[in-house]
């Protein structure tokens, strides 16, 4: 099931709201896990068996990690963390890498081994980051052991982001599980905040992914098609993934849940290392407190750091899938950073702010290539084809792909900027955003943007989000 389906908009949405808001609050923790659980099932009906495995294993881990700290025996809680990150990491590693691990070593060696066509559990990738951080923070004395398994089953098969994230830390809904209140502001708030995501994916991302799709699968073009090829990803993955980020946020708000943000308009970044502050927020700092301070950070010397950056942008790669483009892709990010880092310093932050922003973004476009195709041989040929290698300049599919999407890329640029500070300039401005003529005016949008969206979804065919693979 996924949120843009009629079903889950029209039946299961409705129906989990209703059931939510009228039982009692002491059995509103049983109503999410029971209904995450049907959402999850539906798609994955034996896969969910892995999740509970996943939440009981690591219940019991963080209690027996908890018991033993307080005993003072600190050498048997370390073992039980060892003991739940190993398995974790085995459970994640045998469904994802396995085959990958297969097909590397049938390569480098001929061996010619079978191939176990493992089906990827959805959301694995997510959901294990989440019960990693819980035990790693018992482990260190941030959190407490949750002694309630309801709530904690609750936490981890919680909806709104059990599929693709963002990655919620235990730590920063752990009051919300036990206490929360809900209001007809938060609501509000979720329900707008729902509809945006969904216009991000049905109106911008699934309709300029069409043009990224009908140009990549074209036997020959143009290098000025090859990039505006290259810029129609770009933007779909953004859209379709801070989409989906927004109808998670929306949707826990609306369960009194409040979510940390995930992106924070990262095409608007004047350096790379700005860009990955804004993009995937709850992935990268998951990896900084987890892996990138506990190697040494920069704590530890230039070489030490940039031994810590290219491990953790391998595992960054990794993570998305298991494929040797991905490891190139999060090594390319490696490299950029220890150069932005170790080499430019801060002659790069003196950089005129217009020369940062053409120079990250055009890495960016270079770097979605390196992430959306998983086979070098296309890949070469689409990076030669936009360097004008064997290719024409341009032909009369640029001008017609162009001429169809020209409106398009207007507004995918204009809801990629944040035009709050403009719109906190104008006189009054700050007065009009409180007032009760602004709360219509974005109950009218929200009415606006899920009517628009209700229609394009009625003649698409089925596109999942693009996360959803990982």
């Amino acid at each position: 099931m996924v949120f843009s389906s009629f079903v889950f908009l029209f039946a299961f949405l409705p129906l989990v709201l209703l059931l939510y808001y009228i039982c009692p609050a002491k059995l509103r923790n049983l109503v999410l896990l029971l209904a995450s659980l049907l959402f999850y099932a539906w798609g994955e009906p034996v896969y969910v068996l892995i999740m509970l495995f996943s939440t009981v294993f690591d219940y019991t881990n963080g209690r027996l990690i908890a018991h033993f700290k307080k005993k003072g025996a600190a050498g048997k809680a370390k073992l039980f963390l060892v003991i739940d990150v190993c398995g974790n990491l085995g459970i994640l590693g045998f469904f994802k890498y396995t085959d990958f691990l297969i097909g590397t070593v049938n390569s480098l060696t001929g061996a010619g081994l079978s191939l176990l066509y493992i089906a990827l559990p959805i959301g694995i990738s997510f959901y294990t980051f989440q019960t990693m951080s819980y035990t790693i923070d018992v482990y260190r004395g941030v959190v407490p052991a949750q002694k309630n398994i309801l709530n904690f089953a609750t936490y981890v098969v919680l909806f709104p982001q059990l599929i693709a994230g963002p990655i919620v830390q235990y730590k920063t809904i752990a009051d919300e599980l036990s206490g929360r209140r809900g209001s007809l502001t938060d609501f509000g708030e979720g329900a707008f905040r729902f509809s945006v995501g969904l216009a991000k994916k049905v109106i911008l991302a699934n309709q300029i992914g069409s043009l990224w799709t009908a140009i990549s699968q074209s036997s020959q073009i143009s290098t000025a098609s090859a990039w505006l090829g290259a810029a129609a990803y770009t933007f779909q993955i953004y859209f379709d993934f801070s989409g989906y980020s927004d109808m998670a946020i929306g949707l826990g708000r609306m369960f009194g849940f409040h979510f940390l943000e995930n992106f924070h308009f990262p095409y608007m970044s004047k350096s790379i290392t700005e860009f990955w502050r804004r993009w995937h927020i709850s992935l990268g700092s998951w990896f900084r407190e987890y892996v990138y301070i506990p190697l040494g950070g920069n704590r530890k010397g230039a070489k030490r750091q940039i031994f810590n950056l290219l491990a953790v942008w391998m595992l960054t790669g990794l993570w998305h899938g298991a494929s040797w483009n991905f490891v190139l892709w999060g090594l390319y990010y490696g490299i950029l950073l220890i150069l932005e880092k170790l080499v430019f310093g801060s002659r790069g932050r003196r950089a005129h702010p217009v020369f940062g922003h053409i120079y990250t973004m055009f890495l960016v476009v270079l770097g979605w290539m390196l992430f959306a195709q998983t086979d070098f041989g296309e890949m070469a040929a689409y990076l030669k084809t936009m360097f004008g290698v064997g290719a024409p300049l341009i032909d009369g599919n640029f001008w017609y792909y162009l001429s169809c999407n020209a409106v398009l890329f207007a507004v995918l640029v204009l809801c990629s900027i944040d035009l709050r500070p403009l719109f906190a300039r104008i006189p009054f401005g700050k007065g009009l955003r409180e007032s009760a003529a602004a709360d219509l005016a974005k109950s009218v949008v929200m009415i606006v943007l899920l009517v628009v969206s209700f229609a394009f979804l009625a003649g698409d065919s089925y596109n999942p989000f693009l996360y959803f693979r990982f």
